[in-house]
């Protein structure tokens, strides 16, 4: 998939004072943290004199380790019997192992799959780690089969976490596929979704050109072994921000994306499915008015609490707003509540996550104030209505993973990685 940067394209936009300033802040704090945007580069002065670190042709030092404190990205999950299990992409290879004391040790790295530079390992691009009540396994994440961003998901299952089966594709059509998803829902069906590519290439068989990408889904009623009903549930989507997936209160799967609107309008919107497994209409999160012609490389967060509350966060560069916001629906979607800012919008917040626990919601996100990398975390204890003051856990220097929340049913965490304090797994205080 060819991504173009949008922080370029926003500068070159209309001569717009709100978007000028938007294109002006996200490009000063992506040349403070020096990432490359897809990518995870890191300046050299800051893994210096780090084990697995090694000097590259150019001087730069780089880490080619394949363990943990090597990973650009990790994804957390804790189990019915609170055990962390955690997924990560280093030195090309995906990994996963366990900890019974918070993080703090874990246990032999199992390699899922070795790709070298295939590896789709950016901050947008987590392998994915899904468990079901019965300790079954599923990890999926995509490699990329050319030079163009054309990728392929790939999947691996274990009963139990103690060995993995060799990974398969979640879909043997030719076109591009990335960014998957996965959720159980409470009748052990597993649904899986990813941003895919075939009908743009079905288009430009017939000499057409349709910008973005699409929505591909499928189910699996063996715990991610087979996947049936592959099929594509919306059309029109933006092909570089990832998605995210919750299950709603009837056991149905909710989907939040990065849609495009007319030309070039990516704002988001929900997809859900019926009782029978069939996609819905979409329905718009918010009117943001983001006329952008390229990706934003900035994927949203979806959560539903146990009153059927859908809670929505995302990064927008818009006519009508920048910065970070959130909003919930109370009614499947079909509205939500005006978006409301979240996070410092000149410290650029962003890349949220969302954790709904009874009525209790914890948002977190970045921050980055010139020097200085925040993770920034709100509670609400009345499913999203009204929220704590916001505060900062952690600070870092360099690279740092997004930061992602988890639960356990009793306790909150915040799980972040990063290259000056490996990986942190901290409890969230809700008062």
């Amino acid at each position: 998939m060819k991504c173009v940067s949008w922080i370029r394209r926003v500068a070159l936009r209309r001569a717009m004072p709100g978007m000028q300033r938007a294109a002006r802040r996200w490009r000063a704090m992506l040349a403070g943290m020096a990432l490359i945007v897809g990518s995870h580069a890191v300046p050299a002065h800051d893994m210096r004199n780090m084990p697995g670190m090694h000097a590259g042709a150019s001087g730069e030092e780089t880490c080619v380790d394949l363990s943990l404190k090597c990973a650009s990205v990790a994804t957390p999950f804790l189990d019915a019997h609170g055990k962390l299990w955690l997924a990560w992409s280093a030195g090309g290879a995906v990994s996963i192992a366990s900890s019974v004391d918070g993080g703090r040790h874990f246990s032999a790295p199992i390699v899922i799959g070795r790709y070298g530079s295939r590896l789709d390992a950016g901050v947008e691009a987590h392998p994915q780690l899904a468990v079901d009540e019965n300790g079954r396994m599923v990890v999926a994440y995509s490699v990329f089969k050319d030079e163009n961003w054309n990728a392929r998901v790939w999947v691996a299952t274990s009963a139990d976490g103690r060995a993995f089966s060799a990974p398969h594709p979640i879909s043997h059509d030719a076109a591009s596929q990335r960014f998957p998803v996965l959720a159980f829902g409470r009748d052990g069906t597993l649904f899986a979704a990813w941003i895919d590519k075939r009908t743009v290439a079905r288009a430009s068989q017939h000499g057409l050109v349709q910008p973005g990408a699409a929505i591909a889904y499928a189910w699996s009623r063996d715990a991610g072994a087979t996947f049936s009903g592959e099929a594509i549930g919306e059309d029109h989507t933006c092909e570089c921000c990832r998605l995210d997936a919750a299950i709603d209160g009837a056991g149905h799967p909710v989907v939040l994306f990065r849609k495009i609107y007319g030309v070039d309008e990516r704002d988001h919107a929900v997809l859900t499915f019926s009782q029978d497994h069939a996609p819905l209409p979409s329905r718009r999160v918010a009117v943001d008015h983001w006329h952008i012609e390229g990706c934003p490389h900035h994927g949203p967060a979806l959560a539903v609490s146990a009153d059927g509350a859908w809670h929505a966060a995302w990064m927008t560069g818009g006519e009508a707003r920048q910065g970070l916001f959130y909003a919930r629906s109370t009614d499947e979607g079909r509205s939500f509540s005006a978006p409301q800012p979240v996070g410092d919008a000149e410290r650029q917040a962003g890349r949220p996550s969302l954790l709904a626990r009874g009525t209790s919601v914890w948002l977190a996100w970045k921050e980055f104030d010139g020097e200085r990398i925040l993770a920034r975390v709100r509670h609400s204890s009345d499913g999203g209505r009204t929220w704590s003051p916001d505060r900062t856990i952690g600070t870092v220097q360099g690279y740092a993973d997004r930061p992602l929340l988890v639960g356990d049913g009793e306790r909150v965490y915040l799980s972040w990685l990063t290259r000056e304090h490996g990986y942190r797994l901290i409890e969230l205080d809700a008062s």
